[in-house]
């Protein structure tokens, strides 16, 4: 289960990646793209702090919880039997990992770059393609449990029913 895990966490790292690249080169002099009129649109951000900018100034808190996350989830991935938690747990990781590479890459500084964010929700927030594969990756990890899908490859035990 762990290739499959490394296999879907390098696929958000690349899309991630190429995606922001992408914006850089066609949304870098303040150029904005329409997707679905103003409800969602392309536009260049770079977020100095974490969702909704919380934190900005404290990037390098986030850049060490981004460590820490990804080395639990590889931790925890060397003995899980289960296709649906080694998916969302390669998901997530890649997802940190996509923001990390900025945190750890881009400037100002190594440990402290700035985000490249560029889907703009309403004007609410403006995200990325890590921060969609965190929050779907999550939902999906809050599901896993509710059903009762443990990494260790256990069904959920069900109960025989009453005759």
């Amino acid at each position: 289960m762990y290739k499959r895990a490394l296999s879907f966490g390098l696929l958000v790292i690349l899309v991630d990646q190429v995606t922001k690249w992408w914006a850089e080169n066609a949304l870098g002099n303040g150029e904005r793209i329409s997707v679905i009129g103003d409800f969602l649109t392309f536009v260049l951000v770079y977020n100095p702090g974490a969702a909704f900018s919380l934190g900005t100034g404290s990037t390098w808190i986030f850049t060490i919880f981004s460590v820490v996350v990804v080395t639990a989830i590889m931790w925890v991935l060397r003995k899980c039997e289960s296709r649906a938690w080694a998916i969302t747990l390669g998901i997530i990781a890649g997802g940190a990992v996509g923001n990390l590479i900025d945190r750890v890459f881009r400037e100002p500084s190594v440990g402290q770059g700035h985000v490249v964010d560029f889907i703009s929700y309403n004007g609410w927030f403006v995200g990325n393609v890590a921060d969609i594969a965190l929050v779907l990756g999550v939902i999906a990890l809050v599901i896993i449990e509710l059903l009762g899908i443990e990494c260790r490859g256990s069904a959920p035990v069900e109960e025989a029913a009453d005759e």
